[in-house]
């Protein structure tokens, strides 16, 4: 029987943890051949050995999105080894500066916000998904049944206080978006934006800075659960990635249990 995504070749980044690792052992399970993209080679071998394990084809490549060769090299890896690229999911980010990261926003007012801090948020958020874009537009054409997911965020919708660059870059991300899903889809290629409110290890980080913010956050969510980066994460990006999504496209998915119910 076949497999949903079988034969296709996709690039995930930022998938060394959390809902990045989910996507691509989802991707792998369906049959996908998954390049497994992320700062930390040690993390990256833990979604390999999860994806073997799971029977599934995938290498691995150390790429910090922030740097324009390390995302022309993976692109041209996925190609090289594989022949072809039909699914690529932006979903890196990094926080803080370059010489200070932080795993999750520090929440600061616009007035003492660092311009560090500003500069590589825009750099590995909304840069980084526009260049990948990019570069990989030629082989998602050749496809014909290209799909790109990027990331948002219901901060950026809601303009949460104290992360302005993450919630402008994200906001930029689904005007990005939109424009390449007007523009390429006479291509065969969906564009479409994924703001999840789904566990990990940066929500948990957030949560034990703030957990009376957080907590707040989880009674008001219908589900009263966050989302699970396999079974809720992984699986709603497969679907995006489909071809039964294959007349999806510029729009916003919100896999968040229901937390905004905006129309």
């Amino acid at each position: 029987m076949a497999k949903i995504l079988d034969g296709r070749v996709a690039i995930v980044t930022g998938s060394g943890r959390g809902i990045g690792r989910g996507i691509a052992v989802e991707f792998a399970k369906e049959g996908a051949k998954v390049v497994v993209a992320s700062r930390s080679q040690g993390s990256i071998d833990g979604t390999l050995k999860e994806i073997a394990d799971a029977g599934g084809t995938a290498i691995g490549t150390v790429c910090d999105v922030g740097n324009h060769d390390h995302i022309k090299a993976t692109v041209a890896k996925a190609v090289d080894t594989w022949g072809g690229l039909d699914i690529l999911v932006n979903n890196a980010q990094a926080f803080g500066t370059l010489e200070q990261p932080d795993p999750s926003p520090v929440l600061t007012g616009i007035e003492d916000f660092r311009d560090a801090e500003w500069d590589r948020t825009l750099l590995t958020g909304v840069t980084a998904s526009y260049r990948f874009m990019k570069a990989a537009f030629p082989h998602l054409k050749a496809s014909g049944r290209g799909r790109v997911i990027n990331f948002g965020s219901n901060w950026g919708q809601m303009g949460n206080a104290g992360s302005v660059a993450y919630n402008a870059g994200k906001e930029a991300i689904r005007g990005l978006t939109r424009t390449a899903a007007r523009e390429w889809g006479q291509h065969g290629i969906t564009v479409n934006v994924y703001n999840p409110a789904i566990e990990t290890e940066a929500l948990q980080n957030h949560a034990r800075i703030h957990p009376e913010e957080s907590n707040a956050a989880l009674q008001v969510l219908p589900m009263r659960r966050w989302g699970d980066i396999y079974k809720d994460g992984g699986r709603v990006a497969v679907f995006i990635a489909s071809d039964d999504a294959s007349f999806l496209t510029g729009m916003t998915f919100m896999v968040d249990g229901g937390m905004l119910m905006y129309p």
